[in-house]
Formats: structure tokens, sequence, C-alpha cells
């Protein structure tokens, strides 16, 4: 049985994005990104809402542009490898190959993708990621604070929901962004 893991990089005061849906004060330094890579290495299935998707189906393509980092290469192939449930009401057809799209989030087949999965499955996007922490699906949280405070936009956990949870990992990085990693107590 696979585990469902959320995994963000928020600011300080708990943000995904700004008000202004701008999201460039959170992008990893190439120390931060070599352990993005190795977290999301397991995984064999990423599911994104159609925003998320937009954002990260780049990576589809990043090995062809010039001048990338190793460590951008390599996520490249991480994101490559792993399959892609798209959750999407207006998304006609996904984009990037292992890739399907589903028109709703419905917790129980969710449930039955983690029963049937033999490698861990990640949720990207605060929205989607929402439904499945109201739904009770989520595993474990693995977030990235970076010292930066945006004063709104969007947040990495929603309103209205309880959680209890436990430290499982934490890491420090030179650039003073710090990895926790939650799970359900």
């Amino acid at each position: 049985m696979g585990r469902l893991i959320y995994n963000a990089i928020m600011s300080l005061d708990g943000y995904t994005a700004d008000a202004d849906g701008h999201f460039e004060w959170a992008a990893p330094d190439e120390e931060v990104h070599a352990f993005v890579n190795e977290l999301l290495r397991p995984v064999g299935t990423y599911l994104y809402g159609r925003r998320m998707y937009e954002t990260m189906r780049y990576w589809e393509t990043a090995h062809e542009a010039p001048g990338q980092r190793p460590v951008s290469l390599d996520f490249a192939r991480v994101w490559q490898a792993a399959d892609k449930v798209v959750y999407s009401t207006t998304l006609p057809a996904p984009a990037t190959a292992r890739t399907r799209v589903e028109r709703d989030f419905d917790p129980g087949q969710v449930r039955k993708l983690k029963e049937a999965a033999d490698r861990d499955l990640a949720i990207g996007g605060p929205q989607l990621a929402a439904q499945a922490i109201a739904a009770g699906l989520v595993d474990e949280y693995q977030f990235f604070v970076v010292p930066a405070v945006v004063g709104g936009g969007t947040r990495a956990l929603p309103g209205q929901v309880r959680l209890n949870l436990a430290l499982a990992r934490e890491h420090r990085f030179r650039g003073s962004a710090i990895y926790l990693c939650y799970r359900p107590a």
C-alpha cells in the first residue's frame, strides 16, 4: 500500500503563493532542490489540480532547455518517471506522458489508488490537498518553510480542518529554509 504525501514549499506565514499568485520567493536553491529530488524519487504517482499540473508540466521538456543545472535535470527524470493524475473539469486532455485526467476528486477512488499502489503517491497544490486532508487521506506532510513572509495569498493548509500531527523529521538548510515532516498523531 502506498502512502499519500502532501509536499509543499511555503512561506513562514503559511502560504504557497502570495496574494498576486506569485511564488518566485519559494524557488528552491540547489541544496533544497537535491533534497526534494530524494524525497520524491520513490513517488510513483502525482495527484494534481489543473493549476499545479500546468506549473509542473514544464518538467516534461525541461531536459531540452539549455543550461539546466544537474539537480534540475535529475528532477525532470524523477518527475517524468512517475504517473500523473490531474483533477480538472476544464482540461480537455493531458499535455504530458503518463498522465490522465479525472473530472472529479473522489476520495474513495484515491483510497483505492493508495491500496493498489506499490509506491507512494504525492499530492500537489493546496486546493486539491485540502480535499484529501478533509477526507483523512494524507499520511505524511512534507513542508519546506522558506524565510519569507508574504502577508496573504494561497494557504498551504486549509481552514476549518483540525489536525493532530507528530513531527517525524526535520532538516535545516544552509540557505535558511527548514524541512518539516509530520505524520498524523
